[in-house]
């Protein structure tokens, strides 16, 4: 895969304390992609958790827009050194959808239209930590930033929110996707400055 980057124009200014360590604030949304951006239709698109036991729970787009619906505000934090705060977010929590998921692992590895792969520890995803979104700043989400839909985990380096998601599956041992075999770290705290390994 090749590493598509687009945009990224830093502000200098004092620090603030919303800013991990190492982070630069930005005002427009850089684009990071780790190859071209797939166009994927909403009618086409799906969402599937796969469980140890090989049971798949599955939403399509019109099942996931009958779900509990939530406004999110957020800063979001790349692993590139861009922080962007306060970002305005519409989607559906990991909570809902895992809510009659029976699994006894601990581990996920996120999937993405493309084959992108990035894992995300199961406490993570929930207690209204993740959430797939649809939305950003009131308009549905560009195919540059993962849309029709992406995984937003913004308490983590941003390339843990895996863009064009489809799914989920659950793993017993932590194990790494695709930029954590390249020399992510495997867990990505911002806060923690959890880079590289």
């Amino acid at each position: 895969m090749s590493f598509i980057t687009r945009g990224f124009t830093g502000r200098s200014r004092e620090r603030d304390d919303r800013l991990p360590p190492g982070q630069t604030l930005v005002g427009d949304f850089p684009v990071l992609s780790a190859g071209p951006t797939p166009e994927i239709d909403a009618a086409d698109w799906a969402f599937t958790i796969r469980t140890e036991s090989g049971v798949d729970h599955t939403w399509s787009w019109d099942e996931l827009m009958a779900l509990p619906i939530e406004d999110v505000t957020t800063d979001i934090h790349c692993v590139t050194h861009w922080s962007k705060l306060g970002t305005g977010w519409r989607g559906v929590a990991l909570d809902t959808l895992f809510d009659g998921v029976e699994t006894d692992y601990e581990y996920t590895m996120a999937h993405s239209y493309g084959g992108y792969t990035t894992n995300v520890p199961l406490e993570d995803l929930l207690d209204g930590k993740a959430w797939i979104a649809f939305e950003f700043d009131g308009e549905p989400l560009d195919p540059e930033h993962g849309g029709p839909a992406r995984l937003l985990v913004p308490h983590l380096y941003f390339w843990k929110s895996a863009k064009w998601v489809r799914g989920l599956t659950m793993m017993a041992e932590d194990e790494p996707g695709f930029w954590e075999q390249n020399g992510y770290h495997l867990r990505g705290d911002p806060w923690k400055e959890e880079r590289y390994w």
